[in-house]
């Protein structure tokens, strides 16, 4: 394995560290963040996965959220995916909303995306074995949380091993990427033209099949993309009919920016350490 340790931080008490390393899986080189905890105790360690937004790299969370004092609060070690393969031979597009920066957290089908982007296998297989082997202590429970795009990610991921992963949460994520603007012009080139393959990546159509783990949703008021890309009607309708317990809290006045995360992100750790112990 090529992984390669490139950065090393001090945060409250813990390391924020940085690696590289080649994916088979996206067949080219990635780039992801791990906090680990001081756990001063030797205890066993659980791991919370965090996935970012459109655009954005494994540095937005890590850099801009403050989450470091959190996660050695709760002794939690936390991973940072990048969002996306990257690269020169890579296929891209010049809009922010799809190609680099913007893999949806999918498997595509369709080329030119079919090489590289497979963001569902990179992070439930390839990273996952990658991150298990740097938590020391890992307790073998995990959870998963993201903003935007990554909790459209966190959501579908989440729900899609609902064994695996003992909680999801989400700021401002797209609940049902099939009927909003940015989930249709991804899944039409990731995906192709036949939609009845887009329902395996939609959050609002997982929830009526499986029995997901419980769900926390912070949505602001205030932010420019809602509700034309953040719609949760459909979603919050489906898992009431299909009695799944899922928290949606809709907050007068926040955006979509890190300023909101922030606010919100001791409720989302304490969410997720009430199902991670």
């Amino acid at each position: 394995m090529s992984l390669k340790q490139v950065d090393n931080k001090r945060s409250f008490n813990g390391e924020q560290r940085k690696y590289t390393h080649y994916s088979n899986v996206l067949q080219s080189e990635m780039t992801f963040s791990i906090y680990l905890p001081s756990n001063k105790e030797n205890k066993e360690i659980p791991l919370v996965w965090w996935l970012s937004g459109l655009t954005c790299t494994d540095d937005n969370f890590s850099e801009k959220s403050g989450f470091q004092g959190w996660a050695d609060k709760y002794q939690v070690a936390v991973v940072i995916p990048d969002t996306s393969p990257r690269g020169e031979d890579v296929a891209n597009d010049e809009a922010y909303d799809l190609g680099q920066g913007a893999g949806f957290f999918l498997n595509a089908t369709q080329e030119p995306w079919a090489k590289n982007y497979q963001m569902y296998s990179y992070i439930t297989e390839e990273l996952a074995e990658i991150a298990s082997t740097l938590v020391p202590n890992f307790s073998g429970k995990e959870s998963i949380m993201g903003h935007s795009m990554g909790g459209h990610g966190a959501l579908v991921i989440g729900m899609k091993n609902a064994s695996r992963f003992k909680a999801i949460s989400a700021f401002a994520p797209i609940t049902n990427p099939v009927q909003v603007p940015w989930g249709v012009k991804a899944f039409t080139n990731y995906l192709g033209e036949d939609k009845a393959t887009w329902t395996e990546w939609d959050a609002s159509e997982l929830i009526k099949e499986v029995n997901a783990p419980p769900i926390l949703i912070t949505q602001g008021t205030a932010d420019t993309f809602y509700p034309e890309q953040l719609e949760e009607t459909t979603f919050l309708k489906n898992a009431h009919e299909n009695n799944q317990e899922v928290n949606y809290n809709k907050v007068e006045g926040y955006d979509h920016s890190y300023f909101f995360i922030a606010t919100f992100l001791e409720d989302h750790f304490a969410f997720h350490m009430k199902h991670l112990k």
